[in-house]
Parts: C-alpha cells; sequence; structure tokens
C-alpha cells in the first residue's frame, strides 16, 4: 500500500471538501485529527489556522503546535487526515499526541495503520521517544491501528459518558 502524508495547501481544496463531505454523507459530523475541518466552512480559514498552528510564533494560544496531514493513496485522492501535537496539555493529557480519520468508504483497507506508522516516523525525526494516543474502547479498529504501531495500553479515562483508553508508542 502506497500512502503520502502531505501538508494542506490551496490545491487540495476540492479534495477536501469531497473528503469533508464523505464524512457528512455517511452521517458523520466529527472527523478526528482534522483541526476542525469538519467544523469550518471556509477552506481558506481551515487551512490558515492549520498553517499557523504548525509555529509556535503563529499557534493558536487556546492550542498547541500541530502538524495535520492529509493521506493520499496511490491514485492521488485523499483518504485519510491525522494531525501530530508537540506537546500535551488541558484536555490533551487524555486525548494525546494523534487523532486520525479515514474517510468512510476507504476503512478496513489498512490506511489507518499505514498512516500512523508514518507519522511515528516524522514524530521520530522531530525528537520525540514515544507518543501517547487515545481511543475510544468500542472503537475496535482503531484500537487494532495502535496495537499494530507498538501501542501498549497504559490506563483509561471517561469521556461523554464512555470509556477510552490510552495507549503508549515508544518509537
Amino acid at each position: 500500500m502506497k500512502i503520502t502524508l502531505v501538508r494542506p495547501a490551496p490545491e487540495h481544496q476540492a479534495a477536501a471538501t469531497a473528503f469533508r463531505q464523505a464524512f457528512f454523507d455517511a452521517g458523520e459530523t466529527v472527523i478526528n485529527g482534522s483541526e476542525l475541518l469538519d467544523q469550518t466552512e471556509s477552506y481558506d480559514d481551515w487551512l490558515k489556522a492549520v498553517t499557523d498552528n504548525t509555529n509556535t510564533e503563529t499557534v493558536n494560544p487556546e492550542w498547541v503546535v500541530t502538524d495535520t496531514f492529509f493521506a493520499f493513496d496511490a491514485e492521488e485522492k485523499l483518504i485519510g487526515i491525522i494531525d501530530f501535537r508537540h506537546e500535551l496539555k488541558g484536555f490533551l493529557v487524555d486525548f494525546g499526541h494523534c487523532g486520525y480519520s479515514v474517510r468512510p468508504d476507504e476503512r478496513c483497507k489498512g490506511y489507518a495503520t499505514e498512516m500512523l506508522r508514518l507519522l511515528l516516523e516524522y514524530a521520530k525525526k522531530c525528537g520525540f521517544e514515544s507518543l501517547q494516543l487515545s481511543v475510544e474502547r468500542k472503537n475496535a479498529p482503531s484500537v487494532r491501528t495502535i496495537v499494530k504501531n507498538g501501542g501498549t495500553y497504559e490506563r483509561s479515562f471517561a469521556f461523554e459518558g464512555e470509556t477510552a483508553d490510552v495507549y503508549r508508542i515508544i518509537l
């Protein structure tokens, strides 16, 4: 499987809009790891926000430095999105360094596992020794993705009436 992680850019607007709509068409309103792509009507506004959040001087003071990547397959179809948060503060202490989503019609094909593997390589290059990720316990595909990438269970917490588990991946 060949996928590439690419920083969002102006030329990705049509692909990003179709990606977002695929979630809505599937009845999903949340796109994990998307830095609020699911809540931002203007691609230009969203792109500015994710670009600003990559730099300590321009990051939103309510957030943390974050790298966001689109995942494109070999045919250049936008199949996923993943983010890497450089620090954990506030609610991120439970949520962790990373969130990701695969478009509904491309799930269960190994894309999330490969996206996370590529992000782990990136995090290691950034000097990280480990990453913390959380997942709702009932999200078995995401649990498998984390475990396949070396995740080990650390603890649980409650979120919106659900149990979520925290995993650590040593890089």
